[in-house]
């Protein structure tokens, strides 16, 4: 937030409000007025803060910003992604061992869970078995499931569900004016990066309360989702502000890449499953 505080566009009231924890901070940034607040770590945080923010405050509109993981090959540390979808990847049905894509969920008929979305099978990630086709792991495969939602303009305890949850299309549009920014790519005489950043707009990025350092989970992520930014409190903003209608985009620069660590002769596994294919 210190950047932001000290930015010449950034005029300061000095009116501050502490509520349940949070600070929220009354400003103009080139003269439309402004409430600042940080949103804390994880999912619930920001879910938490997202709710006081619009429940306190008469909100216009939401900008979410911070930094993310990386799970685009073609994206490079110190990039800036603005996703038109935010998913939270992290709900999830956990299939007992035994069971398979043909075998219908715990509650899946009762419409709590759903094999729409895919799976990912942790049997395709282990190592030494590339010559055994019989190998399998009693972690088995989990589901993505969709959130279930209560929007403000529906009828109270009637649940629908979404999975990716769309920015606003005014503010995603508007962004693509951010595309042709230069950005600084170096931050001393010493210290830069391989090209300058960039700012992009990308199709999704992915949320949950985990700090992903994985190169095999981010990989799968990208390839069957086509996500870019992973981190954890996007999604959470993004499902507050579409039950409550209140227009929202995120802006995340990527800060950090799991690098993949695999024998020469290891060929990475097929991975990539959703019902019927």
């Amino acid at each position: 937030m210190n950047p932001l505080l000290q930015h010449p566009s950034y005029k300061s009231t000095n009116l501050t409000i502490d509520v349940a924890g949070r600070r929220f901070r009354f400003g103009t940034i080139a003269g439309q007025k402004v409430i600042l607040v940080m949103t804390g770590l994880a999912m619930l945080n920001a879910g938490i803060t997202t709710q006081l923010l619009l429940s306190l405050f008469n909100v216009k509109g939401v900008v979410h910003y911070g930094i993310a993981g990386n799970a685009n090959p073609s994206l490079h540390v110190g990039d800036v992604t603005i996703p038109q979808y935010w998913s939270h990847a992290a709900l999830w049905s956990w299939q007992r061992y035994g069971l398979g894509p043909e075998n219908e969920l715990p509650l899946e008929g009762n419409g709590d869970y759903t094999r729409e979305i895919g799976y990912i099978k942790f049997a395709n990630y282990a190592t030494n078995v590339s010559n055994c086709k019989y190998n399998d792991n009693l972690l088995n495969n989990i589901w993505y499931q969709p959130e279930e939602i209560f929007p403000v303009d529906g009828t109270p305890e009637e649940r629908q569900h979404v999975f990716w949850v769309p920015v606003d299309d005014n503010y995603f549009q508007l962004s693509q004016k951010l595309e042709g920014i230069k950005l600084e790519n170096c931050i001393n005489s010493t210290t830069c990066l391989n090209r300058p950043p960039i700012v992009t707009r990308v199709p999704r990025g992915a949320s949950a309360s985990i700090y992903v350092d994985n190169a095999a989970y981010r990989n799968f992520l990208y390839d069957k989702f086509n996500v870019g930014p992973v981190e954890m409190e996007s999604a959470a903003v993004a499902l507050v502000c579409h039950q409550q209608r209140v227009p929202f985009i995120v802006i995340r620069a990527l800060s950090d890449l799991a690098v993949a660590v695999a024998p020469p002769s290891q060929t990475r596994p097929p991975h990539l499953h959703s019902p019927g294919g």
